[in-house]
């Protein structure tokens, strides 16, 4: 995908870019360093100002670069990135740069390009990207490991995404990626309206 695919989303219609359910990709930066995981536990929570949650593990070093930067990003990866998504989700970013030197991007060869409202990296080739500002809840994050975030900046493949609606006809390696458990996924198939009953 190149640039020129990707369109603005408003951000009033930025919850929807999550709202199917799709297995995200949470990516931060911090003090020089940068990660990118999976997690399958990701939702919209509200409209306006759009708001997300994310379950982050404590073990994991993406938690730690986010609550340093007080930012971060969700990314929506597509079919074409299903074995690249299971591998994001099942390496630790600590210890690929503890063996090798290489952050996960470097690692796995990953092209990214930079937002316009944080410093978490962009991973091309995804359907929609949300960049959120944390919303600090302290207690929350440490006992139920769930984020909240205030999406500051949205983004998404016209391809699929355009006039607040997801279209994948056509478009079968963007469909996007619901994790089951164990590798498993679930592709987005079609997309249908529904019609009012009478009353």
């Amino acid at each position: 995908m190149t640039a020129s695919h990707r369109q603005p989303v408003a951000l009033t219609k930025a919850y929807r870019l999550l709202n199917h359910g799709p297995t995200v990709l949470v990516s931060a930066s911090h003090g020089g360093r940068r990660n990118i995981m999976a997690a399958a536990w990701a939702m919209p929570l509200d409209f306006d100002p759009p708001k997300v949650a994310v379950v982050l593990d404590k073990s994991t070093w993406t938690r730690e670069l986010l609550e340093g930067a007080g930012s971060f990003a969700l990314q929506v990866p597509v079919r074409a990135q299903l074995d690249l998504t299971e591998a994001l989700g099942n390496s630790s970013g600590r210890e690929i740069v503890e063996k090798s030197g290489q952050d996960k991007f470097a690692a796995y060869g990953l092209s990214t390009f930079a937002g316009t409202a944080t410093d978490a990296p962009l991973l091309e080739g995804c359907a929609a990207w949300l960049e959120c500002r944390l919303l600090p809840e302290p207690a929350i994050q440490q006992r139920y490991d769930l984020f909240l975030g205030e999406v500051i900046a949205a983004q998404a493949d016209e391809r699929v995404f355009s006039n607040g609606r997801w279209h994948f006809d056509g478009h079968d390696e963007l469909r996007t990626l619901h994790h089951v458990a164990g590798g498993h996924f679930i592709i987005d198939g079609e997309a249908v309206d529904a019609r009012p009953l009478p009353r």
